[in-house]
């Protein structure tokens, strides 16, 4: 059991430059390959070296397969009816939390229009399990916990996240319900919560819980508002990172810089989630305590042309909001997933 790995989301701004001026040419070479790669949860396993990242890494804009090798590794994905459980963790205003409560919902919500949330949850949806189920088209918010007064106090770890689940699920009163099946468990962090690996290129991560913890194996991701700690890394576009000078925001769709940052991240893993729930199904690498996930595939890619520091074609509302697809009574800009049909990260907004 890999006690210290969780598959990472990625900022999805533009990374900076390298502090070695040799590294300058191998680092302009990077970037032209338009690469991700598994972000690696512990310092010492981190890898400095820019060539391997290169020859060891993964194409990630719209048009490219060669150098992804998803791979399905046998394991389960969420092919039952997906409750989505969240811990508001912190101060929570009711406007943030409907901003998010109505994303979750317009997952499942054919009746928005095109190109619409639940046009972007098609392509999660075309993945499969062992016996040719696909992974669910129905996603529904479960059961909401406020955690205040912050259980576990204002700066959590990875191993302690799973001590404020397991409070969440043992509860006195109105217990998350456990629901192994089905059930997703989001912790949600306020903009003045600080978490293990926050902003140094991570904007949330999924994993699973460990029994000898929280006594079930129940599938989580942590996301965090980073408006007061990093909006330039985990809210790009709607804040820029300041080592690239010149670069402007774009104008958020729901007037929350902080909480649409988190709605393409909570996307994001909500996708990792149903594909790869107990990091044995959908991913590609050779490490499974490092997998590259479908949406780790496509991080940053909003719309067709998208790859390296492009965000792709976006749309801008009469507001001159920025955005790329519509939801239940709101619109948002939420990343593409990989497509493994088709070998490229498609969205409901591509131009076709």
């Amino acid at each position: 059991m890999h006690h210290h790995s969780t598959t990472t989301r990625r900022s999805p701004a533009p990374p900076p430059p390298p502090q070695h001026p040799t590294l300058t040419l191998l680092f302009t070479l990077f970037l032209s390959l338009n690469l991700t790669t598994a972000w690696r949860p512990y310092p010492q396993h981190q890898k400095n070296n820019i060539t391997e990242l290169i020859y060891n890494g993964y194409k990630k804009y719209e048009g490219s397969s060669e150098f992804v090798k998803l791979k399905y590794h046998m394991g389960p994905v969420l092919t039952e009816n997906i409750a989505v459980h969240i811990i508001w963790y912190g101060t929570w205003p009711t406007s943030q939390k409907k901003i998010i409560r109505e994303f979750i919902n317009s997952i499942s919500d054919s009746a928005n229009r095109a190109p619409s949330v639940s046009g972007w949850w098609k392509t999660v949806q075309l993945y499969t399990d062992q016996t040719g189920s696909n992974i669910t088209r129905t996603v529904k918010l479960g059961k909401e916990k406020n955690d205040r007064l912050m259980s576990h106090g204002k700066k959590l770890t990875r191993l302690s996240i799973q001590s404020v689940i397991k409070s969440a699920v043992t509860a006195k009163t109105k217990p998350l319900p456990i629901h192994p099946k089905g059930g997703l468990y989001l912790l949600l962090t306020a903009d003045d919560v600080y978490v293990q690996d926050f902003c140094q290129n991570v904007c949330g991560f999924h994993y699973f819980t460990y029994p000898s913890i929280v006594g079930y194996t129940l599938p989580y991701a942590w996301i965090g508002n980073s408006a007061k700690l990093c909006p330039g890394v985990c809210a790009y576009p709607f804040a820029v990172p300041n080592y690239i000078p010149g670069l402007k925001p774009v104008k958020s769709p729901n007037g929350d810089v902080g909480i649409d940052g988190m709605i393409s991240v909570i996307g994001h893993e909500l996708a990792e989630l149903a594909s790869n729930p107990l990091v044995n199904a959908w991913y590609a690498g050779q490490d499974p305590s490092f997998p590259v996930e479908i949406a780790d595939l496509c991080e940053g890619i909003y719309g067709t042309g998208g790859g390296g520091s492009y965000t792709g074609q976006m749309m801008n509302d009469q507001d001159g909001a920025t955005y790329n697809m519509h939801g239940i009574r709101r619109k948002y800009l939420v990343q593409w997933v990989w497509n493994h049909v088709l070998n490229y990260c498609t969205g409901p907004n591509a131009l076709d």
